[in-house]
């Protein structure tokens, strides 16, 4: 009869995991090869048929249900033990007919049209800037930090992104930047002081927004950095710079040919677009059932060959694509470890079934940047071929010019963002 424990068998190859059933009866699987290893115990027997059935859904959820239990370490080890056999348990039938069923409904579970966007987006963003404030950096940047050695700290490493996208802007004094997905506004008040240009940043989260706003206020550039409730479709304006970190990965593949359709008409014939997403090396996938139904509902990391493709009939320039290939792991491998000093503060803001949620949603997006295929991109998209230098040592020259000015207001606009969320 097939089983849990056949399947498992057939899987784990590399390291070992240890399983107690709820019988009591132990397993042990692996030691093929050597990695990493995991001991865990199942307190409810329907855990275990469930599991067999859906793999990544249901064991995600008899963890958060208590059903599933990690006996020594944390959920991370076992999460790692799943990515570091994550090919063969791609072979099991199961996860064979729930990724063959995705593929066929994906356009239905991307489907982000304006009304789904905003549900979507509330469901992530809106439960509490509390909680974010635990694991963030203090300008609390939510997206992929970055990383000139791996030895920075969070907060530094997010400052080198925002310096690094900043450079690959291209700034000039009295330019109009739209940012499309602006989060807690950081980004868009770091690029307003770097260069003497306004900005307008939209957002579907109402909290990020009023957070965004105050801290305009507080640094007394309202005038010129403005952050507005509307989605990046009902923007009709053009500006010189646009900029996107984040972002794409909430649009959806078959919202892709429209969204840069949108990025290149908000552009001035001279302008320049800097995007930054999550992707992977793989061919187009889907998104996994666990981020799809808990984390990012409507979310799709689209792969590099389905975005230029998307690209391509706008008639925009592919000016230039960087690869990040392990700063997303390091940034969340910084979040996770965060998270887990402060989970008593998260289990008061949220609750126990909460916790283990997220932090296996984090353990989960650490394991696919360090053991999987996933990386991030960055694009930077033009009407016209010259708009930057045709060499990318321009690049370096303006990160180090940003960096001279970095002194004069980097503590201010960090501390804009405590000041903001506590409502100084």
């Amino acid at each position: 009869m097939f089983s849990l424990y056949g399947l498992l068998g057939k899987a784990i190859r590399n390291g070992r995991l240890t399983v107690t059933d709820a019988k009591g009866g132990v397993h042990k699987f692996g030691g093929e090869a050597p990695g990493p290893e995991a001991a865990i115990r199942f307190t409810n027997p329907s855990a275990e048929w469930k599991i067999l059935l859906n793999p990544e859904l249901n064991a995600a959820e008899a963890y958060m249900d208590g059903h599933l239990v990690v006996d020594n370490g944390s959920i991370h080890d076992l999460v790692r033990v799943f990515y570091a056999n994550k090919r063969h348990f791609d072979l099991t039938p199961s996860q064979i007919f729930w990724r063959n069923l995705s593929r066929k409904i994906r356009r239905f579970q991307q489907n982000n049209a304006l009304s789904r966007s905003r549900a979507n987006v509330k469901a992530h963003y809106d439960i509490g800037e509390d909680l974010y404030r635990l694991f963030l950096d203090r300008d609390m940047q939510y997206s992929c930090a970055y990383f000139a050695d791996g030895s920075e700290t969070i907060d530094q490493a997010q400052t080198l992104k925002k310096r690094h996208i900043a450079a690959k802007l291209h700034l000039k004094d009295g330019q109009r930047l739209l940012d499309i997905g602006c989060g807690w506004g950081g980004l868009g008040l770091y690029l307003a002081h770097v260069a003497d240009i306004e900005v307008v940043g939209v957002t579907l989260s109402e909290r990020q927004l009023a957070v965004a706003r105050r801290r305009a206020e507080i640094l007394g550039v309202s005038d010129r950095v403005k952050f507005e409730l509307i989605d990046y479709r009902e923007v009709t304006e053009t500006f010189d710079r646009v900029v996107s970190v984040g972002m794409l990965e909430h649009v959806g593949a078959p919202f892709l040919p429209a969204y840069f359709l949108t990025v290149r008409d908000r552009l001035a014939a001279d302008g320049l677009a800097m995007i930054h997403s999550i992707s992977s090396k793989a061919p187009p996938g889907v998104t996994g059932p666990f981020l799809r139904k808990y984390i990012f509902p409507g979310g799709y990391s689209p792969s590099l060959s389905e975005t230029v493709e998307a690209i391509e009939p706008t008639g925009l320039w592919l000016l230039d694509c960087e690869i990040l290939r392990c700063h997303y792991g390091y940034t969340l491998r910084h979040w996770r470890e965060r998270f887990a000093e402060n989970r008593d503060k998260a289990a008061e803001i949220m609750d126990e079934r909460f916790c283990r949620m997220w932090e296996l949603y984090l353990s989960i997006a650490e394991a696919v940047f360090l053991q999987g295929s996933s990386h991030v991109f960055q694009l930077q998209l033009g009407r016209e071929r010259d708009v930057v230098p045709i060499t990318r040592t321009y690049i370096e020259a303006e990160e180090s010019r940003i960096a001279e000015r970095e002194t004069e207001f980097l503590e201010r606009v960090t501390d804009s963002a405590h000041q903001a969320l506590n409502g100084d």
